[in-house]
C-alpha cells in the first residue's frame, strides 16, 4: 500500500504561481509513474502532468503546457507540480497519483493510477 499527502494549496491572483508537493510512503512508489490531476466543481477529473520513474520523461496536458513543471525526488519519494502564470480556469481541487504499475503507458488516464491523496485546493481569483 502507498499514501500520498499533498501540500502548497492555496488562493493566489491571476497571473500568480503556487508550488505543490506530494509526499508518498512506500520505498516501491518509487518505481512507478506519478502524477497530478485536478478536478474543477462540477466537471470530471483531469489529467495535468505525469512524470516516469526516472524523472526524465515528462508529459502535460495542454492547458498547462508551458505553465507548470512536474518533478520528483526518488530520494525523498516527493513528485512536485510548479504552476506559473495561473488562470481563473485553474481553479480546483489537485491531486497527485501514483501508477498501478511501472508503465508509463495511458498516463492521462485517472483509471491508470492506483494510489491517490485526498486532494488539495487551488482558487485563483481574477
Amino acid at each position: 500500500q502507498a499514501q500520498l499527502v499533498e501540500s502548497g494549496g492555496g488562493q493566489v491572483q491571476d497571473g500568480g504561481s503556487l508550488r505543490l508537493s506530494c509526499t508518498a510512503s512506500g520505498r516501491f512508489v518509487s518505481a512507478l509513474p506519478l502524477g497530478w490531476f485536478r478536478q474543477a466543481q462540477g466537471k470530471e477529473r483531469a489529467f495535468v502532468a505525469a512524470v516516469g520513474a526516472s524523472g526524465v520523461d515528462t508529459y502535460y496536458a495542454g492547458p498547462v503546457k508551458g505553465r507548470v513543471a512536474i518533478s520528483r525526488n526518488n530520494t525523498k519519494n516527493t513528485v512536485d507540480l510548479e504552476m506559473n502564470s495561473l488562470k481563473p480556469e485553474d481553479t480546483a481541487v489537485y491531486y497527485c497519483a501514483a501508477g498501478s504499475s511501472t508503465s508509463i503507458w495511458g498516463h492521462t488516464y485517472p483509471q491508470r493510477y492506483r494510489y491517490w491523496g485526498q486532494g488539495v485546493q487551488v482558487t485563483v481569483a481574477s
